[in-house]
């Protein structure tokens, strides 16, 4: 028998041997899934809280033992009379608070007694002087002569420190009513600071730099004087 060369030898082995094949990657992916699939045939999830009565929580209730038998437009009507009661009540409410409010942070009987003044001007004859208290001021109370009322008017206003017409401090010519006390020169004197005034109220010597001031006062009958 001749020797076998190298190229006889590698063709005897591979006829002799059993060709080994690798699995290919796929192929295991593959078998893996099949024994999965023969595990848990479903892939679904599945609640905890299956058997526990879920199907209970789906059911719809009837609320038909609630439905009113009267007509829509019946059911309107009272709905409407209803939001209507309940808006009026709620502004009377709203009323009744605020008028509360206001009753209370309005002045006391005392504060308005002291915030009118009325003045009988009949008991001050002409030519003299009433000094009556107000809001805690004295207020002078004149009633003037006619020659007074011309001597006031005689005044030249251009001269006056505070310019003012004797017609724009009074309502009626005879009677002058201001915040003032009595005094010479004529009208009247101010000691605090030494400033003297005409017969109309009127500054004309002093430092003063204002007429004495007139109070908001009226008449409401031909004697009577309201100040305040």
């Amino acid at each position: 028998m001749p020797p076998l060369t190298s190229n006889a030898l590698r063709t005897c082995v591979r006829q002799q041997l059993p060709v080994l094949r690798t699995p290919s990657v796929v192929a295991v992916q593959q078998q893996r899934r099949g024994k999965a699939s023969d595990v848990n045939p479903t892939a679904s999830f599945d609640s905890p809280f299956r058997g526990l009565g879920a199907s209970a929580t789906t059911k719809i209730p009837d609320f038909s033992h609630y439905k009113s038998k009267r007509g829509q437009d019946s059911n309107k009507v009272f709905s409407y009379f209803m939001a209507g009661t309940l808006g009026v009540l709620s502004a009377a409410g709203a009323k009744a608070t605020v008028q509360d409010f206001l009753v209370n942070m309005s002045a006391s009987a005392d504060v308005l007694a002291m915030a009118k003044v009325e003045v009988d001007l009949s008991m001050i004859p002409e030519g003299k002087n009433v000094i009556i208290k107000w809001r805690g001021k004295p207020v002078f109370i004149r009633h003037r002569t006619p020659d007074e009322i011309k001597e006031a008017n005689a005044v030249a206003v251009q001269s006056l420190r505070d310019p003012q017409a004797d017609s724009d401090r009074v309502k009626k010519p005879e009677w002058l009513i201001m915040l003032g006390e009595a005094g010479d020169y004529g009208g009247w004197f101010c000691p605090c600071h030494g400033s003297h005034y005409d017969i109309s109220g009127r500054v004309r010597r002093g430092p003063a730099p204002l007429n004495l001031e007139i109070p908001e006062y009226d008449f409401p009958a031909e004697d009577q004087l309201v100040i305040g």
